[in-house]
């Protein structure tokens, strides 16, 4: 499944909307996502699961690049 995942680059900071970043990631669950991140000192704010429809969508962004754990 891919999910995109939103978050914030420094965990410490308060989040501003204008700073989200996207990542799409290919994992099997939230929790793995969660789990594989962990390292990454990011400040995940949320993580959704693309349906089909999302996907196609997602995927005619110039910036789509699916990153797998």
């Amino acid at each position: 499944m891919i999910y995109k995942v939103l978050y914030q680059e420094s965990p410490e900071e308060v989040p501003i909307r204008e700073r989200t970043q996207a990542m799409y990631v290919e994992a099997e669950s939230e929790r793995e996502i969660r789990k594989k991140l962990s390292d990454r000192n990011v400040h995940i704010e949320h993580i959704i699961q693309l349906s089909e429809k999302h996907l196609e969508y997602e995927q005619g962004s110039e910036n789509f690049e699916v990153e797998k754990l």
